[in-house]
C-alpha cells in the first residue's frame, strides 16, 4: 500500500478538524458521544474495511453530514475541498424540508445519479450506523434495528449496479451484507 502524499495527508487533517469544528455541539443518539466520531469512523470504514484509497471517498466520508446537519453549504465544501468532494457530499445530503417519504425517494435518486464515491460513503455510513445500534435505549432498539436493516438494504441496492466497476463498492456490499447476516 502506497502512503498518501503529504498534500493529501494535510487535506485529510484539515477535513477532520473542519468536520469536528462544524459538528462540535452535536452528539450521537446516546447523548454523550461526539458526533464527529461518526464521520471519522465512516472514513475509517471506507478506508480500512472497504479498501478505498480514493481521496474523494475519504474526504466526502469526513464531510458527508455537513450540509444536512450544520450551517455548511455546498460552496463552503467546494471552496475548501474541490468540486468532486462537494458533488459527493451533495449526493449524500437529504432535503429535510420535504416530507419523509418524498425526501427518501429524492435522496435515493440523487445517490443513484451521483458519483460512485458517494455510494462507497453511503455503505460505510450505514455500516457504522448499524454498528452503533447498541447505543439506543433497549426499548427503541428493535425498531431502530429494523430501520437500520432497511437502510442497509437500500444502500446495497443503490450500489449494486456500479459494483462491477469499483472494488470498494463490491467489498462494501459484502461487508454490509455480513452485518445483516450476523
Amino acid at each position: 500500500m502506497q502512503a498518501p502524499s503529504p498534500q493529501f495527508a494535510s487535506l485529510m487533517q484539515h477535513a477532520v478538524a473542519y468536520a469536528s469544528r462544524k459538528h462540535r455541539h452535536q452528539t450521537r443518539k446516546d447523548g454523550f458521544t461526539p458526533y464527529a466520531s461518526h464521520v471519522v469512523r465512516v472514513a475509517f470504514t471506507a478506508s480500512t474495511l472497504f479498501g478505498s484509497r480514493s481521496e474523494v471517498v475519504l474526504l466526502a466520508a469526513l464531510l458527508h453530514d455537513l450540509i444536512e446537519d450544520t450551517t455548511t453549504d455546498y460552496e463552503d465544501i467546494e471552496d475548501r475541498f474541490g468540486p468532486a468532494v462537494a458533488r459527493a457530499v451533495a449526493a449524500l445530503t437529504k432535503n429535510m424540508a420535504l416530507p419523509e417519504a418524498e425526501r427518501e425517494r429524492e435522496y435515493d435518486l440523487a445517490l443513484s445519479r451521483g458519483p460512485w464515491e458517494a455510494l462507497v460513503v453511503k455503505l460505510a455510513d450505514v455500516y457504522d450506523n448499524f454498528c452503533d445500534l447498541e447505543t439506543y435505549p433497549i426499548a427503541e432498539r428493535a425498531e431502530q434495528t429494523r430501520k437500520a436493516r432497511e437502510r442497509c438494504e437500500r444502500a446495497i441496492a443503490l450500489a449494486q449496479p456500479h459494483a462491477a466497476d469499483h472494488p470498494e463498492l463490491q467489498t462494501g456490499i459484502v461487508m454490509v451484507r455480513g452485518l445483516l447476516e450476523a
